[in-house]
């Protein structure tokens, strides 16, 4: 039996006059996208599943695991935002290393692990460099990094790339794609660019008017769109 990587059954959550309510299943080790005009609840959906903000009704499950109830810490998701949140007086090892134990009390291991990965994104040998001797590109891949050796089952992307120029956020998703693939992690991504989820997603979701107003396969949900409202978002 297939195993769920996220799924939001009923979970209801809102300011005021302004309410959301999200049904959603992504499949375990998909690659799924969060559409949507903004204010349509993107982030807040990111939010509820990272446990910075609590539902006031539903379920919220990880990989077939009830979490709703869980503190952010408790639960087997990474979120990496926007701003890579780097520590300016720390090395690239010891950011990443933070992903691991806090305190940075790290094993020999634990420094081989993270060699390893900044290996695996393309910053082989950089471990002693501080966040100012680092590109912004070469900075996203230290926060991608950490998120891989933190080796939760779910990745949330909260728009990490989109201050990033166009070469450069298509090779970082690129490089999020073929992690997931390698690791068969679930990834969700907040975005504004329909490009982006037709890049990277396997499936993709159309947020509006207080829900998740379409979801399917990316291609098929993009090329012809069932619901007037993701018609006149894409400007077809």
């Amino acid at each position: 039996m297939d195993v769920t990587g996220l799924e939001l059954s009923g979970v209801r959550f809102g300011y005021g006059d302004w309410q959301v309510t999200y049904d959603l299943a992504v499949p375990s080790g998909s690659f799924a996208a969060l559409l949507g005009a903004s204010g349509a609840g993107k982030s807040t959906l990111l939010s509820l599943v990272a446990g910075f903000e609590r539902p006031t009704a539903g379920a919220i499950g990880v990989q077939g695991k009830d979490v709703t109830n869980l503190a952010p810490a408790e639960r087997p998701v990474t979120t990496l935002f926007q701003e890579h949140n780097l520590f300016p007086h720390l090395t690239a090892l010891q950011n990443i290393g933070l992903g691991i134990d806090p305190s940075l009390r790290l094993t020999s291991t634990q420094k081989s692990d993270i060699s390893a990965a900044l290996e695996r994104v393309g910053l082989a040998g950089m471990e002693a460099r501080l966040p100012r001797e680092l590109s912004g590109g070469e900075r996203q891949r230290v926060a991608i990094a950490r998120s891989l050796v933190r080796q939760r089952p779910l990745l949330l992307l909260d728009e990490p790339f989109a201050a990033l120029g166009p070469a450069l956020r298509r090779d970082m998703l690129d490089l999020v794609n073929a992690l997931r693939r390698d690791t068969g992690m679930t990834v969700v991504m907040v975005s504004h660019d329909p490009a982006d989820a037709r890049r990277v997603a396997d499936c993709t979701a159309f947020l509006h008017d207080g829900g998740i107003a379409d979801f399917g396969p990316t291609a098929s949900l993009l090329d012809n769109p069932d619901v007037p409202a993701l018609a006149e978002y894409l400007g077809v």
